[in-house]
């Protein structure tokens, strides 16, 4: 990951060009999130963008939630919306330079927003990054993999194949409560680190 994929996301921000922002959790992972019990569970969101997952969960009584993105400015746009929200854990910097152990990762749009050619460096960095038996839990796009993007897209088969070396698939399955525009385009999912 080089400077220019900085300054490309910084500039989406500065821009407003941010089409993926639904500016609100999306209704699959505020489903999730209001299962969970223990508010001691250490939380990764990476390329987070604005991040309204990490906003829902800090209001919800979780505190040890790390927010990871690229560009400054929607760090920066979280911590505007909630100013208690400690800023070391407020993570501007590569994903793939992390080095910390996560009890639990939400995953929503930040795969799609990688070039494919980097998606076995994914999986290899969240199975690093999870401790053993945690869990990587969110949302992917279920629609034709083309060379143009973000977002990229993928399909099943080709997920459980990325997968299924470093990680046990609990679930993977078309999400039955996504927004309206991603209807039929979403496959929601919880792989545990082996």
């Amino acid at each position: 990951m080089n400077n220019l994929n900085k300054n490309y996301w910084e500039n989406r921000y500065t821009n407003n060009q941010i089409g993926w922002n639904i500016g609100a959790i999306s209704t699959p992972l505020k489903t999730y999130i209001n299962q969970l019990k223990d508010k001691s569970l250490k939380i990764l969101i990476p390329g987070a963008g604005n991040s309204y997952e990490a906003e829902y969960l800090w209001n919800k009584g979780f505190k040890n939630v790390y927010v990871l993105d690229f560009a400054q400015q929607p760090l920066v746009n979280l911590k505007n919306r909630v100013p208690k929200f400690p800023q070391d854990q407020l993570l501007n910097a590569d994903f793939f330079a992390l080095s910390n152990n996560f009890d639990l990762i939400i995953e929503q749009t930040f795969f799609c927003a990688l070039n494919p050619i980097l998606r076995q460096q994914y999986v290899e960095q969240m199975h690093h990054l999870l401790k053993p038996k945690g869990k990587l839990v969110g949302l992917l796009f279920n629609f034709e993999l083309t060379e143009e993007g973000p977002p990229f897209g993928g399909n099943e088969t080709e997920y459980k194949s990325l997968f299924k070396n470093k990680f046990k698939i609990k679930i993977l399955e078309p999400s039955i409560n996504s927004i309206k525009e991603r209807q039929g385009k979403e496959l929601f999912f919880i792989f545990e680190s082996l």
